[in-house]
This record gives C-alpha cells, structure tokens and sequence, in this order.
C-alpha cells in the first residue's frame, strides 16, 4: 500500500470493495497476532465454557431443591435438600474458581498480543521510508501508539472474554430452559426474533459512528501534538486564540458523534429490556395456567422464569462489547494500514558488501519526480570522486536537498542508476550504505540524553576519548565542558538544553565520529553565528578532509572550502566548476557571489 492508501484510513466513504480489503487485512492481523497464544487460548475458552455450564446449572439445581428437595423434607428425608444446596454451593465454587483462571489466561493473551502489537508498529515505522515520514505526520503515528492501542487493549481486556463468556451462557441457559420446559423455551424462541432486529438495527448505525469517533479522536490527538511540538511557533506568532477555536470545534465534533453513539444505546438498551420484561411476564403466565392444571410443576416454573430473565442479563454486556468492538475494530483498520505500507525506498534481496568504501559517486541517466506530472530533477549524469568536497548553490527549490537525499538513498531515483564505487546504492548492505554516507541537516536533532551519547550516535561502542577527540576536532569541546556536567550533561527533550548552534556542533562532531566516506552537510551552518562559523570552518576542514563531501549552504562563505561548486535551478546543474573560476565568469553563481560580498560591506 502506498502512503496516500494509509492516508485514506482517515477517510469514512469506502467503497464496498475498499471495506472488504480492510476487514480482511485487519483479520490477518490479528490472526497473526493470536497464533502465538492458541494454547492459552484453548484454555481460556475452555474456562469460559466450563464456568458458564455451571453457572446455568443454577436454575435447575433450585428446581429440583423446591420441587423434590422439600416434599422430602416433610417426610424427614434430608439428602435430596441437602444435595441441592451442595450441588449448588459446588458450581458456584467451581464457576468462580473458573472465572479466576479465565481472567488471569486472558490477561496475558491481551499482554502478550499487545506487546507483540506495539513492537510491530514501533519497527516497522522506523523501517518506512522518508516519504511515509514526510507524509503521515506525528500526530497520526502518535495516534496509532495511543489511542487505538488503547481501544484494542479494552477489547482485549475484558471485551472477548465478556462476549464469549456472554454467549455461551446464553446457549447454556436456552438449552437448560428447553431440557427442563420446552413450552417455555418457545417463548424464548419467540422473543429472539424482535431482539435480533433490535440488535441488528444497532449493529448497522452504529459502526459509521464508530469509525467516525476514532477518526474524530486522532484528529483531537494530531491537533495537539502538533501544537505542542510547534509551541514556539505557536506563541511568536501569537495563534493561541485561533488553535483553541480550531481544537474546540474539533472537540465539539467528538462530541456530537460520542452523543450520537449514546444516544443509539438509549435505544437499544431499553429495547432488550423491554423484550426480555414481557418474555419474563410471558413465561409466568403460561406457566402458571400449567402449575394450576398440575403439568409443571412450581419449582420447574421458578427455574424457567430464572432461565428466561437471565438469558436476557448478558445482552448488556454484549452491547457494551459491540462499542468497544467498534472502536477496536476501527483501530486495527489504521494499524494494519500502517504495517502494510511497504518501504518506498526497500533493502536489497541479495545486498552487496562494502567493507571499505572511497566514496566515489556516480549518477548514471538519473531522474526523479514524485509523481509523473511532477519532475524534481530532470534526467542528467554527473560524477564525484572520492576524496572530492562539493558545494550545492541554487535557489530555494531548486532541487539540492532532493539531490543529497538521492545520494544519502532517503529517495531511490524515478529511472537510472547512482553508484558508490561502482557499486548501485539500491544493491548496496544497509548497514554498509549507512556507515559510508552520514547526512547532517539543519535540524541537528538531538535525543534525550547525555551529549557523549549524542556524540556516539553513528558509533555506539566508542571510548571517552574518540568522543571527546571527535568533539575537539569541529570545535565543540570547549562549551561541552562548559556545561554543568560536561560530557555527561543531559541535552533534554530535542537538545532543549544547549542553543541552536551548539546542537549544530554537536551533531558535527557525531558525524566526524562516524567517519563517513561520503559526507553530506545541508544547510548545516545556517544555526551558527558569524563568530562560530568562523570556529567551525576550522573543524569543518578536519571533518571534509579524505573524504568526499557535499555541502548545500546558502551562506558563501562555507562554498569557499569546496573544491568544486554545482549551480542548480529547477533541478537542473546550470554551472560545474571550482569557486575561483564561477566567480570569475558572468554566471549564476558569479552573480550570487557579489551580492553576498556586498551584504557584508
């Protein structure tokens, strides 16, 4: 399935076709998911049905204490009331001896199949290519490990159980009524055809409204996320009053869908009570006609009202089950979108090895464009060699990101080949592709955590001393060990901790620990300061030195290190050549070059 096929979970118009393919890749989910537990699930059905045989074992039980049981004690033959009332504290001994190990078994089928869930989602998200990321925003994917994992846990918990607990009971109550009053399971027999279409009037409405919850849910949750991930933006920009207005309306519409959800079950909940009132006045009344004629017997009437009353008593639970099995069921839709979104950009079948790499990079009649109307970069050819430091100038949109991101394999070209020594990067070892080529952005992300574990990123198992020589090397040591703790000082959520800058030179200094053979730095500079760029224009001629590098700046005076510059516009390279000889030309970069010189006078 292609992004825009999960970005269409969201959507509440399916076709029938789309609906079918949706139950059915749901239903492989979570088959895959229960196959592990079938043992455990055996034994907990098994439970279920046990407990449920004794509990409608009851009724009968009563019966035969009234109607055998005290005609006996009036002739001072205690064993028949005494072996009711036995038989009758044993089930329930036994029924809730049953109940204790359902819900323990059932617990850890939900535990296991939801750590089994959550792991899924967690790896295969990481494995998606940048496309998914760019296109399913945090949000959703935040949606995907809350909300819904809460629906299905829900389910899981107590909502199966319920159900299956509930059924069989029912079964077992029908069979006991017909075994001991076949007139009176009639009556039952009757009661089941308005309570089907009630049901069945329930079942229809009210699984829209459900998917319309749980779409109306992850709006609420995406809403959120977004505004407190942005709050910077949020409060610079002073959108308070607007975001609350756009969360309120969305609040007011997750409402009005939960209101009309509840607003079934005062239908439907009145309605079973009311079939199961008049099936219950139905029964003693022709019941007792045949206790006055002699042909059923008292006790025999008391179970067969117990029978019909309690057969109804699960229904509730059955309609607490079904909206819990409507949320859960809308949840597993979006998870299993998620997990059957293959990767845009997927690892070889028969990888190649790198061990070694020199970092030469080739583009062989290389075109990409996200769709066929739309070309980022037109075909064209161009090489690299190793060793080889590469500047990318051009306009905003001209394509150099996409250029690096092809490079860095984010992307896979639309048709043609690019090599890294001679070796087709879609051919390449993961592991080898991404120990050759390290690509540091102008985010500069750091996780949470201490700064040499930021620094030790692209390698996990380094000493003390390649972090803090790697941190030496692009400038960063000295305000490292300015900080409270030094090395071992916490960056906090996203590097909150340390400025805009010095985030940058931590994640300089990360990438020179790797010691990639391709570096690609985009718009890597643009956080610093004159006075710090200067700093790491020292660092940054120790971190390009051996190995090929592409830097994607705006600011010239980082170009002034490259040995070669490309000018790109509209995805096309319009200029190739050293810096000395494109700004001594008339062209592009020529042009670029006075204008920023005259910004410094």
């Amino acid at each position: 399935m292609s992004v825009s096929g999960v970005q269409g979970e969201e959507r509440l118009d399916y076709t029938r076709a789309e609906s079918r393919e949706i139950r059915r890749r749901s239903v492989r989910l979570l088959g895959s998911l229960l196959r592990p537990q079938r043992s455990r699930l055996w034994l907990t059905a098994l439970a279920v049905v046990l407990s449920s045989a004794a509990q409608a074992a009851g009724p009968a039980i009563i019966a035969y204490g009234i109607d055998s049981g005290i005609p006996a004690l009036v002739e001072q033959d205690w064993f028949p009331a005494g072996l009711a009332v036995l038989a009758y504290l044993a089930t329930g001994v036994v029924g809730a001896f049953l109940i204790a190990v359902y819900i323990r078994l059932s617990a850890r089928v939900s535990q296991a199949v939801l750590i089994d869930l959550r792991t899924r989602v967690f790896l295969h998200t990481q494995r998606l290519s940048l496309e998914f990321h760019e296109s399913y925003t945090s949000g959703r994917i935040i949606s995907r490990q809350t909300s819904d994992l809460d629906a299905i846990r829900e389910l899981l918990d107590e909502g199966l159980v319920v159900l299956v607990r509930s059924f069989t009971y029912m079964a077992f109550t029908a069979l006991a009524l017909v075994l001991l009053d076949p007139t009176s399971g009639l009556v039952l027999l009757g009661a089941l055809i308005p309570m089907t279409l009630v049901t069945r009037w329930f079942q229809v409405r009210s699984q829209a409204l459900f998917r319309r919850s749980r779409v109306a849910s992850a709006s609420l949750i995406v809403k959120f996320v977004e505004t407190m991930t942005g709050i910077r933006a949020v409060q610079a920009f002073r959108t308070e009053r607007r975001n609350a207005d756009e969360f309120g309306d969305l609040v007011e519409d997750y409402r009005d869908v939960n209101a009309k959800v509840l607003g079934l079950f005062t239908v439907f909940n009145p309605a079973l009570a009311f079939i199961g009132a008049v099936s219950v006045a139905a029964t003693i009344v022709l019941g007792g006609f045949r206790v006055v004629e002699g042909s059923l017997a008292i006790g025999a009437l008391l179970a067969a009202v117990l029978y019909v009353k309690r057969f109804f008593d699960p229904m509730e639970d059955v309609a607490v089950f079904y909206n819990g099995y409507q949320s859960a069921s809308s949840a597993l839709e979006k998870i299993s979108g998620v997990l059957e979104e293959e990767p845009s950009v997927p690892d070889p079948a028969h990888p190649v090895d790198l061990w070694n790499a020199n970092g030469h990079v080739r583009f062989e009649n290389v075109e990409f464009a996200y769709t066929r109307d739309r070309v980022i970069l037109p075909r064209f050819d161009l090489d690299l060699p190793a060793g080889q430091t590469i500047a990318l100038v051009g306009s905003t949109g001209a394509g150099k990101t996409t250029l690096a991101k092809l490079i860095a394999r984010f992307y896979d070209p639309s048709d043609g080949v690019i090599e890294l020594d001679g070796i087709d990067l879609r051919s390449l070892h993961p592991k080898d592709l991404r120990r050759a080529i390290v690509m540091v952005t102008q985010e500069a992300y750091l996780f949470s955590g201490s700064v040499a574990d930021n620094i030790a990123l692209g390698k996990p198992d380094a000493t003390f001393g390649e972090i803090v020589s790697a941190a030496r090397a692009v400038g960063a040591h000295e305000f490292i060990e300015g900080l409270p703790n030094g090395y071992d000082t916490d960056v906090n959520k996203r590097g909150g901790r340390v400025s805009a800058g010095q985030r940058q030179l931590i994640s300089f200094a990360r990438a020179f620990l790797a010691n990639p053979a391709v570096l690609i730095l985009d718009e890597a500079t643009s956080s610093l300061d004159i006075p710090s760029e200067r700093l790491v224009q020292e660092g940054l001629q120790s971190l390009l030195a051996d190995r090929t590098a592409i830097i994607i700046a705006h600011r010239l005076s980082t170009v002034a290190i490259a040995d070669r510059v490309l000018v790109m516009e509209h995805g096309r390279i319009v200029e190739d050549g050293s810096p000395a000889d494109l700004i001594g030309g008339e062209g592009r970069f020529a042009a670029l070059h006075a204008a920023w010189r005259d910004s410094l006078v």
